[in-house]
């Protein structure tokens, strides 16, 4: 069966024709490893997930490398201000070094909570300043890049156009409005390349203009290229990353080797939040742990975002989280009650779920149709009869939907009232305002109410009082 994905550097659905008949090549941006993963980013990397997941589903063998951002990536898409890496040690008081093991680690214990699986190739940054030196200077020889007094720039000049994802004209453009002037800069859009670094920046290498440190673009250029060839067959991540990441990633390719380095660009949309915007200042950025500890099992989110197209922005509420949790439960429920169940089928049923299996596939091979491929799995998993063969193609589904269907509770969670919930979340605000007074006052009201709180090392547990 044929599979069409939706390329963003053509504008359009098309159908997936690998370089390799048997193995797929595909390259993700992965974190920058100075703060918490948002569930933000973690629905970017569900839906990487799910892609993989597919591609297997259909045949391929996966050769997919991701990339840790631990130096290089400045607080400025205009490449001004200090290495976001650099700036959370400073204020943490910690080295970079320690800075990334803790966030890098926490990234992957989120992947494991969400079954998303691993990529076979994990590459950080401060582990290929070579290969990304030598980039350069492929690019410097190429005359597609300049030296100043503060940086090797690349000269957007010398492409036959850009940008080619985003499609903005820099001409509409007010010099400025995207990206600080820097006088020695032949156009505002020319990005760095490679930094010198000050005397007491913390991260910095020796290079054939002295001690540097690399911009974030050219990290995922130079790994891609390591690890995957100058052409491969996919490149994914956040929309955010279409107009300055992904654009420059592409410049730097064609100025190496004058080819696009992915045939198709794949980009998963943003997560609302209550109707709007995620931000730091709304006090509205959620965690992944912040879903554990109303008492979630961490696959409700991933279902959560399955009701929602990929390509479409999602709207997180914890009334939706509550809603999917439920779901969860009932197809865990129906999975082992059909695993359990002698019944029969007849050709006229066994014909009618293969044509629901038929469908399941059209729909996840239509560019990752997950709610209309969920739409079936719940029309299997509600079939009249209970039988053991429904059970095997639930199963099946599972391996693209990732949800652990087969995961048998033996606790299962009891419902928590929405008194409890609010204190549990007033509880939490008074712990990051260090407000302990308050904390301890808030869990005794709890525990009068017959729960109790436990803080733990993975988290708040909330249990029931008998």
């Amino acid at each position: 069966m044929n599979i069409y994905l939706f390329n963003t550097l053509t504008k359009k659905k098309e159908e997936f024709k690998p370089l390799d008949e048997k193995v797929v090549r595909i390259y993700s941006c992965g974190p920058t490893v100075y703060k918490d993963a948002t569930i933000g980013n973690m629905r970017t990397n569900i839906f990487q997930d799910v892609l993989r997941r597919v591609l297997r589903y259909n045949g391929y063998k996966i050769k997919h490398a991701m990339n840790i951002t631990d130096v290089g990536h400045l607080v400025s898409d205009g490449d001004e201000g200090e290495d976001k890496m650099v700036k959370s040690a400073r204020e943490l008081k910690k080295t970079p070094l320690e800075i990334a093991k803790h966030y890098t680690e926490l990234f992957f214990t989120d992947l494991k909570d969400l079954n998303i699986e691993t990529p076979e190739i994990i590459c950080k940054a401060t582990d290929h300043i070579e290969e990304m030196c030598k980039y350069v200077e492929e690019l410097v020889k190429n005359g597609y890049a300049y030296e100043t007094s503060t940086a090797i720039y690349f000269d957007i000049s010398k492409l036959d156009k850009y940008p080619i994802l985003s499609n903005v004209n820099l001409e509409e453009q007010k010099a400025g409005a995207r990206v600080e002037v820097d006088k020695e800069k032949k156009s505002p859009y020319d990005f760095a390349l490679w930094i010198k670094a000050p005397k007491n920046h913390l991260m910095k290498w020796d290079s054939p203009w002295g001690l540097c440190y690399p911009g974030w673009h050219i990290e995922c250029s130079a790994m891609g290229q390591k690890y995957l060839g100058e052409e491969f067959d996919i490149h994914t991540g956040g929309i955010d990353l279409i107009p300055t990441h992904h654009e420059n990633e592409i410049a730097q390719s064609k100025g190496k080797s004058g080819k696009i380095p992915a045939r198709y660009w794949l980009h998963g949309e943003y997560l609302l939040i209550n109707g709007g915007k995620m931000s730091k200042s709304l006090g509205n950025v959620y965690l992944l742990k912040d879903i554990k500890e109303k008492g979630y099992d961490p696959i409700v989110y991933k279902l959560f975002c399955y009701s929602c197209h990929y390509r479409n922005k999602l709207n997180f509420t914890w009334e939706g989280i509550e809603a999917t949790s439920k779901s969860l439960e009932r197809l865990r429920n129906s999975y082992q009650t059909h695993l359990k169940g002698k019944e029969k089928l007849n050709n006229e049923e066994t014909k009618k779920i293969n044509e629901i299996e038929e469908k399941f596939n059209m729909a996840i091979n239509d560019d990752m149709n997950m709610p209309l491929a969920l739409s079936y799995t719940w029309e299997l998993a509600k079939f009249e009869k209970k039988s053991n063969e429904i059970a095997k193609m639930l199963l099946k589904f599972d391996s693209v939907l990732g949800l652990k269907i087969d995961k048998i509770l033996e606790n299962p969670k009891e419902e928590i009232p929405q008194e409890i919930l609010k204190l549990i979340e007033e509880r939490k605000q008074a712990r990051q305002n260090k407000d302990w007074e308050k904390s301890d006052e808030l869990r005794d009201l709890i525990k009068e109410k017959g729960y109790e709180i436990k803080d733990t090392k993975n988290g708040m547990e909330i249990l029931k009082i008998s």
